[in-house]
């Protein structure tokens, strides 16, 4: 899949980038080998390329505006979205222990990937290919989250309530884990002043944080559907 969409690159730059911090520690190989330097600089490639597509896409935007939705659109929930609908996650190369634990499925280790993947296209001189890339799998998401940011930024604008009501956190406990290993199905729970105030559920933890905070969100009057 990615030498359909991207082209040819360097093998050795597409192989460091697929290979997690966790397998070059267990197998005793330099951190140079891992996706972390590449996964940096990624990370500057895909905000450029994604900061030019939402300054063509919305010209009336403000440069607050752009950056919020920016914001969502790198985050490593979009990522692992985009890593996934391309078979990305099924190619990263995971240390014994990592992948026990269920790291293939780690949205953060997916979207690492995912950005140091396109280091190295970048690198290979791959650009009009990143941009194409980003347009069609990345800015798809782009108007839903303009329309319903509070929706994907929930749990900052929970936190923010909380804060300015007692100055604490809200606190984000796990239920329980049902359905298969490999596809499971989390239930969050939201706490706040030793109060339950929503659950919600989601294929990740993080998502399903996500959604426990928004309908906490509604519960508490913070965000009007």
């Amino acid at each position: 899949m990615l030498k359909e969409i991207f082209g040819e690159c360097d093998e050795l730059f597409i192989k460091t980038a697929l290979t997690h911090p966790s397998y070059t520690k267990e197998n005793n190989i330099s951190d140079l080998e891992n996706y972390e330097r590449l996964e940096f600089f990624g990370d500057s490639v895909l905000k450029l390329f994604t900061s030019k597509l939402l300054y063509e896409a919305y010209p009336e935007a403000s440069e607050g505006e752009l950056s919020k939705i920016r914001s969502i659109l790198v985050s490593d929930a979009i990522l692992a979205k985009v890593a996934v609908k391309i078979g990305l996650d099924k190619l990263i190369i995971l240390g014994a222990s990592e992948e026990k634990q269920g790291g293939r499925r780690r949205e953060s280790n997916i979207a690492c990937s995912l950005e140091a993947v396109l280091g190295a296209y970048y690198l290979s001189g791959k650009r009009e290919e990143i941009e194409n890339f980003i347009k069609e799998y990345v800015m798809v998401y782009a108007d839903d989250i303009d329309k319903h940011f509070e929706r994907y930024n929930a749990k900052d604008i929970l936190q923010q309530y909380t804060q300015g009501v007692d100055k604490t956190r809200p606190e984000y406990n796990v239920v329980s884990v049902s359905g298969p290993a490999h596809k499971p199905v989390f239930c969050v729970e939201a706490v706040w002043g030793s109060k339950v105030i929503a659950q919600g559920q989601g294929k990740s933890k993080k998502e399903a944080e996500q959604h426990c905070a928004y309908e906490a969100c509604r519960i508490l009057g913070i965000i009007k559907d």
